[in-house]
Formats: C-alpha cells, sequence, structure tokens
C-alpha cells in the first residue's frame, strides 16, 4: 500500500480546505480592520488543533475498519509526528512574519489579510511541492539522501545563526522591488495598488506580501524534506503539512507578543532539523522507529519552551528592583 489516499479523501480533504479558508475570509469582512484579540487568536488556535485531532481519529477510525490496527496505529503516528514537527517549524515562519511587520511597520490591524493571503500561497506552494517531491522519490530514491542533507545542512546552519540579527534591507527581492515598481512612502489602509497622478503604485503592504510569499517558498524546502523524513505517504505529507499551516494565522496573534520570550525555540527547531535529516540519511540503514522520532520531537519542543519561559522569567525577576522594607 503506497498511499492510503483515495480519490474520495482528497476530494472531502480538498473541500474542507477550501470552507475552511472561505469561513476565515468571511469572519475577517464581518470583522473589519482591526486588531486580533489574544482571546481571539487563542480560541481559534484551539479549534485548528481539534480540527486536526479529529481528522486524525476518523483517519485512524476508518483505516482499523479497513485494513487493521497495526496499519491504523502506524498512519495515525506518522500524521501526529508529521503535524507536530511541521507546527513547530511553523513557530518559525511566525517570527519571520513579525520581523517583516515590524520592519515595514504594518499596523496591527492590516496585518490580517496578508496572513491569510499568505496561508493560501503556503497552501498552493506546499501542494505543488509534495507533489513534485513525492513524484521525485518515486522515481528517485536516492533523493531521499538530498533531502536528509539539506535538513542537516539547514539546521547546523540554524544553530550556528540562531543569535544573528539579519539585515532586511540587504534582502534582494526588496532590493529587486524598490529598483523596478513604483512603491509608495505611506499605506492605503489594506490595499496593494493605487491608482496616483494616473499610473499605478504599489504599496508597502504589497512589498510585505511579496516578501512574505518568499518566505513560504523558503520555508516549505525545509518543511517539505522534514515530514518526507517520516512518511512516504503523500497523504499523510500533504494533510498534515496543510493542518499545521491552517493556524498559522491565528498561531501569530498569539505569539506575535510573546515572541521575545521564546528565544530558546531556535534551537529546538534547530535540533529537530538534525536530527530528522539524520534520520533520513539513515534510511536504508537503520530506521528510527515512529514512536523514537515523535518522543524525540515532543520532547525537545517541550524543553525548548519550557526553559525560554524559565530564562525569560529569571532575567525578568534579577533585573527588578529590589523592594524597600
Amino acid at each position: 500500500m503506497d498511499s492510503i489516499g483515495t480519490w474520495y479523501w482528497y476530494t472531502g480533504f480538498a473541500v474542507f480546505v477550501l470552507v475552511a479558508i472561505a469561513v476565515d475570509l468571511l469572519v475577517l469582512e464581518a470583522k473589519g480592520a482591526k486588531k486580533v484579540s489574544f482571546r481571539e487568536a487563542l480560541n481559534w488556535s484551539i479549534v485548528w488543533v481539534l480540527l486536526s485531532f479529529v481528522f486524525n481519529a476518523l483517519l485512524w477510525w476508518y483505516l482499523d475498519d479497513k485494513f487493521g490496527r497495526e496499519i491504523a496505529n502506524d498512519k495515525a503516528a506518522e500524521f501526529f509526528t508529521g503535524y507536530l514537527i511541521e507546527k513547530s517549524l511553523a513557530v518559525d515562519n511566525i517570527f519571520v512574519f513579525l520581523m517583516l511587520f515590524t520592519f515595514f511597520g504594518v499596523r496591527p490591524e492590516h496585518q490580517r489579510r496578508v496572513l491569510i493571503l499568505g496561508v493560501v500561497l503556503a497552501i498552493v506552494l506546499r501542494a505543488i511541492m509534495i507533489l513534485i517531491g513525492a513524484w521525485l522519490i518515486a522515481k528517485f530514491h536516492w533523493i531521499l539522501y538530498v533531502f536528509g542533507a539539506i535538513l542537516l545542512i539547514t539546521g547546523v546552519k540554524m544553530l550556528l545563526m540562531a543569535e544573528a540579527e539579519p539585515d532586511i534591507n540587504k534582502n534582494p527581492i526588496l532590493k529587486f522591488m524598490r529598483r523596478h515598481i513604483r512603491i509608495t512612502d505611506v499605506y492605503h489602509g489594506e490595499k496593494f495598488t493605487v491608482i496616483e497622478n494616473g499610473k499605478r503604485w504599489f504599496t508597502p503592504l504589497f512589498a510585505v506580501m511579496i516578501m512574505i510569499g518568499v518566505t513560504d517558498i523558503i520555508f516549505a524546502v525545509d518543511s517539505i524534506p522534514a515530514i518526507f523524513a517520516i512518511t512516504l505517504d503523500p497523504f499523510i505529507v500533504l494533510t498534515s503539512n496543510v493542518f499545521a499551516i491552517l493556524g498559522l494565522r491565528a498561531m501569530y496573534f498569539m505569539l506575535a507578543d510573546l515572541a521575545n520570550r521564546f528565544h530558546l525555540l531556535k534551537y529546538g527547531l534547530a535540533f529537530i532539523l538534525v536530527f530528522i535529516g539524520i534520520k533520513m540519511l539513515l534510511l536504508d540503514v537503520y530506521k528510527i522507529p515512529i514512536g523514537f522520532a515523535l518522543a524525540v520531537v515532543g520532547i525537545v519542543l517541550v524543553v525548548s519552551v519550557v526553559g525560554s519561559l524559565w530564562l525569560t522569567r529569571a532575567g525578568a525577576s534579577s533585573a527588578a528592583p529590589p523592594k524597600n522594607d
């Protein structure tokens, strides 16, 4: 069994994604241009996570009835591990999005539409890249070693550059846009283009949208090989990726104000990429059990988050002035 995906599973999942995006867009339009509160973002994040769990439960129930308990357990574990990895890598996307919004001075109430369009673009790009990746793996088994090397190199680079502050002004995409298109100096609400003196101008929000699109492509190059290290089933790869991305907008608004408290998370993500890269490179030598991989990813994430919060609290306590008696 190369894949558990059937035409009706793919069709049903595609319909679910379209409905989910439509609902998200309708909610945005109904609320107008206003900042998303932490409570609202938290509620939406919980909804997306619960939906992924419900999907995994339905998948397990279907497979248990059709193929038996062993396959059901394996595929459910693959989905959950892939989802957890993609969700953790999505946090790195959030840090980059926050950096871009801060650099361009985008007001919080104008960030929502850019983010949802970024999510749609990410889903389309990853679906295409997953199909290409699955085809390449089916034709050329050795491509798995290339994927493993990419993950290993990326993880090591992330580890070495964890404290580096990137200079967006030096980004070649931004330089290209500034040289070849007319960009206004001010924002025009949530508009991407405006007509001034009979000429078409692009707003800074358009530049942000392009930068986020490029970021989606770059992160897809890391995340797609990572999930193929967990499972070669295209359906599991696609669904775990998309479910992780669907909650990206809500997770951004939930973590945006807390991003500086998770400075150890980059080290954790780097370690996960290195581990997954090694797992893929050893695929034909020793197949690391999916349960062990899930445990490693879960433990690293918990240690990174708890350690970050502990260090942040400890630093705040030491910086606080002493109380006068």
